[in-house]
């Protein structure tokens, strides 16, 4: 195991919290990441992102908790947007660009101040690119308990939230609360990118959301093996990118390890490459285009 793991890997406090931030995180952007693929809300997500991230240098700039100013920051992205959208589709469009565009000035000034008013080094690094190998122990329980309440969010919504998506007019037609329903989904959209903007910044933090959740749509034919395959590939990507993150210092003379979040969008991608190339040979086997959307 030598040539895969270097000595001291499985003993470090470091690499345990990362493994168990970084799955929380991946775990809960994965299963959210398949109803935002689904119901063509990505856009929406990188807009949270980019609010992830004005959250995260404004409590930096503050002193507090990045991860309370990530969370806190997706969480009023995503209560701005659903007040300044519409029920149609250009108006959601409209709104979310508008705290897109809000969110990218505030956080470019909040790091600036940051950078230069503080003696605070590696503050960009931070926000946007992620800091899971310096996440603390105190730091966990508040990740685990924002992830098991995104979670539940989901739970708690699944049958008139997976009706809705697949099936909307089905789901207006029966009387279910598509307003609620998309609201409770934004809610824990929001936990997601905060969570994810802490393992791999608030950037990169659309990776994690929707890459493992649009692999595995490319070859799930259920639902529940879509919300599966998403999780198992977001969770392998997030603990190869921290195995690979390690390793990497001794690649080198610097004894420098290169960025977690490069390996973790690295191995997204490369997943998603080889659901989409499999993808292609169920299609041609059973005589279509690609594989099945996952039905209600």
């Amino acid at each position: 195991m030598r040539w895969l793991v270097e000595p001291g890997f499985f003993s470090s406090p470091q690499v345990h919290s990362a493994l168990a931030a970084g799955g929380v995180a991946a775990l809960v952007s994965a299963v959210v990441g398949v109803f935002v693929v689904l119901r063509g809300q990505s856009f929406a997500g990188h807009a949270l992102t980019e609010a992830s991230a004005t959250g995260g240098s404004g409590a930096v700039l503050a002193g507090a908790d990045p991860l309370l100013g990530f969370v806190g920051g997706a969480v009023a992205g995503a209560a701005a947007m659903d007040a300044a959208g519409s029920r149609n589709l250009r108006g959601r469009d409209l709104g979310t660009g508008v705290v897109l565009g809000a969110s990218i000035g505030l956080a470019s000034l909040f790091l600036y101040l940051t950078t230069t008013t503080s003696a605070t080094t590696g503050v960009t690094q931070t926000v946007l690119f992620g800091s899971i190998f310096v996440t603390g122990r105190s730091t966990l329980p508040l990740v685990v308990g924002l992830g098991a309440l995104a979670m539940a969010v989901v739970a708690l919504a699944y049958r008139p939230l997976l009706l809705s998506t697949v099936h909307p007019d089905l789901a207006a037609a029966a009387g279910a609360r598509t307003r609620l329903v998309g609201l409770a989904l934004m809610v824990a959209l929001a936990l997601a990118v905060g969570l994810s903007s802490l393992a791999v910044g608030a950037v990169l933090s659309t990776a994690l959301l929707v890459g493992p959740a649009a692999a595995a749509l490319r070859v799930a034919r259920r639902m529940r093996s879509a919300l599966l395959a998403a999780a198992g590939l977001g969770v392998g990507a997030t603990w190869g990118g921290v195995l690979l993150a390690y390793d990497s210092a001794d690649w080198g003379s610097s004894r420098e390890p290169l960025p977690v979040s490069f390996f973790v969008v690295a191995l997204v991608v490369l997943a998603y490459a080889i659901c989409s190339v499999r993808s292609g040979r169920l299609g041609r086997r059973h005589g279509g285009g690609e594989a099945a959307r996952p039905p209600a």
